[in-house]
């Protein structure tokens, strides 16, 4: 590693130190959090979630990828319905005892396994959806896309039409060409919608009204 290179990951490592303690006093957590960063969400994005969420008091909220954030999200809306949804058995149970410790008890917390979906892409099971709609917030980071750049695509075919008209979409990985690509397309999908990208250390795509 570069000298350049050491100094850049000492100062990531520094921020996301202070986003971290920002974290912890807009949670005010009753319990221990799990570990951030890494195959978890950031503090810098976590951050983001809060405060968006707080401002705008969405009513109907999806988090596709449990964790985390789903704690973030549901100590941040306590009035709003939210729906959690992840592929797998082990994560799902670990963010029921997460929310368990923390008192949450206003999340809906779905094991959606994935499948092949029309357009042959592994998306969770459409039924996770079914009685869902007028999304106001919708959180991208699931399903796993590291090794495959489109495998978050479906949010975008399945659930765009299940957005209210003044719905936010937050999709964290944007730093990849996949979760870009992604970001656009909702961006172009709603024309009184602005898309921002945050500069985090995985890159956040904010889509919300102008």
């Amino acid at each position: 590693m570069t000298a350049k290179n050491q100094k850049e990951e000492a100062w990531q490592h520094y921020r996301q130190s202070e986003f971290y303690a920002q974290l912890l006093l807009a949670l005010k957590p009753l319990a221990p959090i799990p570990a951030l960063r890494s195959w978890a969400a950031s503090p810098d994005l976590l951050l983001t979630l809060f405060h968006l969420t707080q401002k705008h008091r969405p009513r109907v909220i999806v988090d596709l990828g449990s964790g985390a954030s789903t704690l973030v999200l549901a100590k941040a809306a306590p009035e709003a319905e939210i729906f959690s949804i992840d592929n797998s058995d082990e994560y799902a149970n670990k963010t029921a005892e997460l929310l368990k410790d923390h008192g949450i008890t206003h999340v809906s917390l779905r094991v959606a396994p994935l499948s092949i979906d029309g357009s042959g892409i592994e998306w969770y099971q459409r039924e996770a959806f079914a009685d869902i709609s007028k999304i106001d917030l919708l959180f991208v980071d699931g399903p796993p896309g590291s090794k495959n750049s489109t495998a978050r695509h479906p949010a975008f075919y399945e659930l765009r039409e299940k957005l209210s008209p003044n719905a936010i979409v937050v999709i964290d990985d944007v730093n990849r060409d996949g979760e870009m690509k992604l970001a656009q397309l909702f961006a172009e999908s709603l024309p009184s919608h602005s898309l921002e990208i945050l500069s985090h250390e995985k890159g956040t795509a904010v889509i919300k009204p102008a």
